[in-house]
């Protein structure tokens, strides 16, 4: 579709968790009651630590009756995901806030689903331009694997998994160099922003962290999002492309007025604010 224009007492909260999940708060209980199994354990933590806004390992330890090493683990898993934020003997409850950190490939198969949609509906947006510029998101990914097989179509990007990906592909790939990211697997620092200005492209294809109608387009990442900017700054046209987690959310870093974007494109309709929103600037948008 095309639109254009208080809680309980901590202690009543963790005998609640710990019944919830099937282990009894008082005596030994059998096997199952003493160890929780993961599903149930993962749950109890990310409900302890959003309840209390944080919690050490050992408390987490007790109430879960595993290891202090198993919770540790569970807390990479609830990072991995962006719910919470390890810290020094414990963790932290993500508030709405975006993060960086989390591997490429573990955000590739998150929504990913709603990427794919995203990237068929992007793909409109690519008949007759034959120079874009592309970030290294994993949304963005899917949408460049729709991309005509052409060796007229040109992609400066900062991504080196387009590389990877495209290897046999006849589209010409522009490498902005740069500094090398293990996690996000992009290019970043002056030489890839000065070696972006060199290129003028029809189409810019970016992503990000979060949205807001107050603050605008947000990254987590300030070298990445100084990446952006040059690539916005050699578009004649910009596409935002966003799943649905990504609306109403903030993120340390400013990336651009939401003046600034031609399309958000996005696996489902937004809010009603949004729609008007976009409707009152002339952003059209793509759900």
């Amino acid at each position: 579709m095309f639109s254009k224009n208080k809680g309980l007492a901590k202690t009543n909260s963790k005998e609640l968790l710990l019944n919830k999940s099937g282990v009894n708060s008082g005596g030994k209980g059998t096997e199952r009651e003493e160890s929780m199994a993961g599903k149930e354990r993962l749950m109890a933590i990310r409900q302890t630590i959003q309840m209390q806004k944080k919690a050490s390992v050992g408390e987490l330890s007790k109430i879960c009756r595993v290891t202090e090493e198993t919770i540790r683990r569970d807390l990479d898993k609830l990072e991995a995901d962006g719910v919470v934020t390890r810290v020094h003997g414990g963790a932290i409850w993500n508030e709405g806030i975006q993060k960086e950190g989390v591997h490429f490939y573990r955000r590739m198969s998150k929504h990913l689903k709603e990427k794919q949609e995203i990237a068929r509906k992007t793909a409109k947006l690519f008949e007759g331009k034959t120079t874009m510029i592309a970030d290294s998101s994993t949304t963005v990914m899917e949408a460049l694997k729709l991309l005509p097989q052409s060796p007229d179509i040109t992609v400066v990007t900062n991504s080196t998994e387009v590389f990877r990906e495209f290897q046999q592909s006849p589209l010409n790939i522009i490498s902005t160099g740069g500094e090398y990211n293990k996690k996000s697997l992009s290019l970043q620092g002056q030489l890839a922003k000065t070696n972006i200005l060199k290129y003028n492209v029809s189409l810019a294809l970016i992503s990000c962290k979060g949205l807001s109608i107050e603050k605008g387009v947000l990254d987590s990442n300030e070298s990445e999002a100084e990446v952006k900017k040059a690539m916005l700054s050699q578009a004649e046209e910009v596409a935002l492309l966003v799943d649905f987690s990504k609306f109403d959310q903030s993120a340390f870093v400013n990336l651009i007025d939401l003046q600034k974007v031609n399309y958000i494109i996005t696996d489902r309709s937004p809010s009603e604010k949004w729609i008007e929103y976009c409707s009152e600037q002339g952003i059209e948008l793509i759900y």
